[in-house]
């Protein structure tokens, strides 16, 4: 009889457990869903949609790897608020689609995972709120000091910045480490391989 009280004790413990650490992975998706319906009416009312009635966010973007099986919607800020629900645009930084760089953020245990399996050539398309598709290539991929703020920086060309704590797969949220993704809009890199 102890036998199958600890036995049961110890599944109730990882049942617990797993629970607890489904619930970002869930809150994510069913966000994503609620985005989704935003997004679209974003695009056919061409005004910012809240997503539900008390977000203190809207959907910007849509961000796609198609490579990777990605389809995401990315949030007006990149609060860890926001991250919570999807992808986020930082602030001051080009707007998705527009000429300069963009930088968006996203946690690296939910929307910003496949960023671990992006290589240099691989394709991501962005959509902005105007409805435009922008096309990007990966040119390469960095482990950076969380401090190194010179990736939001303008660059004079059109580029997509993602970012992500590092490493991937750690118990430990945030740390000292940032993941980066350059991209190049693939309009800008033909023009420079033209000149």
């Amino acid at each position: 009889m102890t036998r199958r009280l600890l036995f049961l004790a110890v599944l109730a413990l990882a049942a617990g457990f797993l629970a607890a650490g489904s619930r970002i992975w869930l809150k994510a998706q069913l966000a994503q869903f609620l985005l989704r319906r935003a997004w679209a009416e974003t695009q056919a009312t061409g005004r910012p949609v809240k997503p539900w009635p008390w977000a203190d966010t809207w959907p910007v973007a849509r961000l796609s790897a198609p490579g990777h099986g990605v389809d995401l919607v990315v949030l007006a800020g990149a609060s860890g608020r926001t991250m919570a629900f999807g992808p986020g645009h930082v602030d001051g930084t080009a707007a998705p689609g527009a000429a300069g760089n963009t930088v968006l953020t996203g946690h690296r245990d939910t929307q910003f995972r496949f960023l671990r399996d992006l290589a240099p050539g691989d394709a991501i398309g962005l959509v902005g709120s105007d409805g435009r598709l922008s096309r990007y290539t990966v040119v390469d991929t960095l482990v950076l000091d969380a401090g190194a703020t010179w990736v939001l920086a303008e660059t004079g060309e059109a580029r997509l910045t993602l970012v992500t704590c590092f490493p991937f797969d750690t118990l430990v949220p945030g740390g000292p480490l940032r993941y980066v993704v350059r991209a190049v809009r693939q309009e800008a890199a033909m023009a420079a391989a033209v000149r």
